[in-house]
């Protein structure tokens, strides 16, 4: 991986493990020579996660909608920014430079762009890694929310296997690095889930 997506919150969060993490993940970008594509903010863990790697001289692009910039949120130190014309066309051009994709602790912006990267790639429409960095046990709630829409039958297995999950940043980015996409049935597999089981 030459380049990481990182989607996450624009506040620091109530716990100090949050920033502590961002700071972390922005020093193992550095030293894995991984260029950081992000939301283009100031603010937040997402301020924390590009200060630190532009301060470690890596490369940061962020991109953001002209709607933010024009509340004056947007970083103005990066090594690129690109402005889009709407949040559709943001995420688009956030996944077009990536080549995986991780979430830090964030609100509902952050849970639906990784929610949709992760449909993505359910649908066979791109082939990148997708995880999340479960820092203080914040995404635990979410990864359980995963395994019981698997049980439910919502969710087939081998498409739960999609979201890689760590505690540490360079263990996530480890897995990242060595994710093979897997062999799935598609997505709309005319049998029902659970069929096999008697469900």
């Amino acid at each position: 991986m030459r380049t990481v997506c990182v989607f996450s919150g624009s506040s620091p969060g109530a716990r100090p493990g949050y920033a502590a993490a961002a700071r972390s993940l922005g020093q193992e970008l550095i030293a894995r020579r991984i260029r950081l594509v992000y939301g283009g903010a100031s603010v937040g863990l997402m301020g924390m996660v590009a200060d630190t790697v532009l301060a470690g001289g890596g490369t940061v692009i962020g991109v953001i909608p002209e709607q933010l910039v024009d509340k004056e949120i947007s970083h103005d130190g990066l090594s690129e920014l690109r402005i889009t014309s709407s949040m559709h066309e943001r995420k688009a051009t956030m996944a077009d430079l990536s080549d995986g994709f991780l979430a830090l602790p964030g609100g509902y912006g952050t849970l639906e762009e990784f929610a949709e990267v992760l449909t993505w790639s359910q649908l066979g429409l791109q082939r990148k890694p997708c995880g999340l960095l479960d820092v203080e046990d914040f995404y635990r709630p979410l990864l359980s929310f995963f395994d019981h829409a698997v049980a439910e039958g919502f969710v087939r297995p081998e498409h739960r296997d999609l979201v890689l999950s760590d505690t540490d940043p360079a263990r996530l980015l480890d897995a990242l690095a060595a994710w093979i996409p897997p062999t799935v049935s598609k997505w709309m597999d005319p049998t029902p889930l659970g069929a096999a089981d008697g469900r």
